[in-house]
């Protein structure tokens, strides 16, 4: 299995025109009241040999604008090329095409063969640098710097931590609707670098990442066997999580990696168990007579949510680490499965099933405040990005295509389909990179 280079990069805050403090910037976003207008900015080419500086900021103006934030302003529209990005912007040739805030930057090869890539943010209508930094790489992580400089763009104009630095994991569908084959995938989160992690002659489900390493735990039937996996994504080593009777569904880690929170079916009803990875010691946490999953941890690791149809149908509940003060928190119409625990600690992300369609929505964490996000023939699987803002979930459309991913933000408003390598269903977002 071919081997991620993992990225060396040296960050240097600018001593490039440092920003002055005391001078309130025009340029600023506030992404907690609602339906956002995006803010036009312009990304100009980046000073380079050949055609690697476009490239960059190509990748960095698509980023912000499927955040749905940004308006990338056309640069058919710019009326200053950009020549020498160490000198000030001519700021009235921005502000008469609206241009609210601009980046320039330049990219070279050090004498070592790494590239140097560095940017700078500026608020044109308060004529002054927000920001500055620069970065050293191995050429063919190019496309990465570029996520990393617009997530450094994002926090600046937000104050919220960007996602565009992350990977997503997912299930690859191919072939017929009755007999479709399934693996493994990983990709950037703008669908670029797309490989497959496992063969397609295995059925494997519910991947998710650690919270703490480059690993991910999913459910494999190879050999016709249900088994939960460890699966090192730099090394490609593979090992069993354990061999439990019946089967065993929805494995997903604890905040601190340590642990692995699965749903294991005996005698027709399932229950939540953990398992400590060091120790291989399981411990139950729920124990009725109904099916108990889908089990997701807060942020903090002290509390769980889960799904279970001990009520009659599947409704959403929460109790401690240990299983204690188990609650209902769902009580809308219809049914509600796969919760998942925004990172933010805030909201929960649900499926909901009602009136024959499915949903994506949230729920504060004590049930209130429920909130449809998209709706569709089947949509399910809600997966945060690692700032809580934005979701990505599968959609399957009514005929004999096959799902595939869309991101939506918590407005409701940004709704995107994420393009992949043939049908994908399944996905679960990484942490930022490192």
């Amino acid at each position: 299995m071919l081997r991620r280079k993992l990225l060396r990069f040296l960050v240097v805050l600018a001593g490039l025109m440092a920003f002055l403090p005391q001078a309130r910037a025009l340029v600023e976003i506030n992404i907690n009241k609602g339906n956002v207008e995006p803010l036009p900015i312009a990304v100009t080419d980046f000073v380079a040999e050949g055609d690697l500086g476009q490239r960059i900021t190509d990748v960095i103006a698509a980023d912000l604008k499927r955040s749905g934030l940004f308006a990338p302003v056309n640069k058919q529209a710019f009326i200053e090329k950009i020549s020498n990005p160490d000198q000030a912007p001519r700021f009235d040739d921005w502000k008469v095409i609206n241009a609210q805030a601009l980046v320039t930057g330049r990219v070279t090869r050090e004498g070592d063969g790494r590239l140097r890539a560095e940017f700078r943010l500026w608020d044109t209508f308060a004529g002054q640098q927000l920001t500055g930094q620069q970065f050293f790489t191995q050429p063919d992580n190019w496309r990465r710097v570029a996520h990393i400089i617009a997530d450094a763009i994002y926090e600046r104009l937000t104050g919220e931590k960007g996602y565009f630095d992350t990977r997503i994991v997912y299930v690859a569908e191919s072939g017929p609707k009755n007999d479709r084959k399934r693996q493994l995938a990983i990709m950037d989160q703008d669908g670029a670098n797309a490989r497959a992690l496992t063969n397609a002659n295995e059925l494997v489900l519910t991947p998710r990442f650690s919270p703490s390493r480059q690993e991910i735990t999913y459910m494999s039937f190879e050999g016709n066997q249900p088994r939960v996996y460890l699966l090192q994504l730099e090394t490609g080593q593979r090992e069993v999580v354990g061999n439990f009777p019946g089967m065993t569904f929805s494995p997903r880690f604890s905040p601190d990696g340590q642990r692995v929170i699965m749903s294991l079916q005996q005698e027709g009803n399932a229950n939540i168990y953990t398992m400590d990875l060091r120790s291989r010691t399981t411990t139950r946490l729920t124990s009725t007579a109904a099916i108990d999953t889908s089990p997701s941890y807060s942020p903090d690791g002290t509390q769980i949510v889960f799904e279970s149809d001990r009520g009659g149908r599947q409704q959403l509940y929460v109790m401690g680490a240990d299983g204690s003060n188990q609650r209902r928190i769902s009580f809308g119409d219809g049914s509600y499965s796969t919760p998942v625990w925004s990172p933010r600690g805030d909201l929960i992300a649900f499926t909901k099933q009602s009136g024959g369609k499915f949903s994506i929505g949230v729920m504060r964490t004590d049930g209130s405040g429920e909130r449809i996000l998209t709706t569709g023939f089947h949509n399910e699987g809600p997966t945060w990005a690692p700032n809580g803002r934005v979701l990505m979930f599968f959609r399957q459309s009514a005929g004999a295509g096959g799902p595939q991913l869309y991101s939506i933000d918590l407005t409701g408003y940004n709704e995107q389909l994420v393009k992949t390598n043939g049908f994908a269903s399944d996905p679960a977002w990484s942490p930022l990179l490192e």
